[in-house]
Formats: structure tokens, sequence, C-alpha cells
């Protein structure tokens, strides 16, 4: 199972892009891949498969009215381990013994 951190953003139209970036998590919601977002990007749990189709449609979708694009994306591979979006949270929590701003 791959948790995915992903951030992809137009760099020819201006300071605020929430309008390109919530195109974005529009594809992200509809994927039916669980994902959580974050101020700074969004987190994607999947299988291989599962989750690149959704960072090629964000791409296809952001390239077809953007001329200049920057992404970063971030992969963790764990052999069979799944519910990793809370679960990883929960550990560290776990191991300060309080609840942290998520």
């Amino acid at each position: 199972m791959i948790l995915l951190e992903f951030s992809m953003s137009p760099m020819d139209k201006g300071e605020s892009l929430s309008k390109y970036v919530s195109r974005s998590l529009d594809i992200v919601s509809k994927s039916g891949v669980s994902y959580k977002l974050t101020p700074m990007g969004t987190c994607l749990e999947g299988e291989w498969d599962e989750v690149m189709p959704v960072i090629k449609e964000c791409y296809e979708k952001m390239s077809s009215d953007c001329n200049r694009i920057t992404c970063s994306i971030k992969i963790d591979y764990r052999k069979g381990k799944t519910g990793r979006l809370e679960s990883k949270i929960a550990s560290v929590e776990k191991q300060l013994g309080k609840t942290l701003n998520t």
C-alpha cells in the first residue's frame, strides 16, 4: 500500500491559486481513493495503479490552461499495511501521550 503526498500548482497564474488547486481536489474526491487534504498538499492512500492515475488526471486538467506547473510528490510504500492516513498520526500521538492538531 502506498501513501502518496503531492502538491501541484501553476506557476503562471499569479498569487492566488485556489481556483486551480480546487480542480485537483475535485478529481481526488471523485476518484474513490482515500485522501486527506492538508494546507500544503494532499495525501492519497492506495495501490500504485490507483493513486498514479489520479495524479495524471490532476496534471492533465491543470495543463489544459496552465503553461507552467510545479509538482512535488513523495511516496511511502509499506507492504500489507492499510489505513495509514490515520494510523501514522495515531502512532505519534500515542508516543507523545496527547492529541495533536491535524
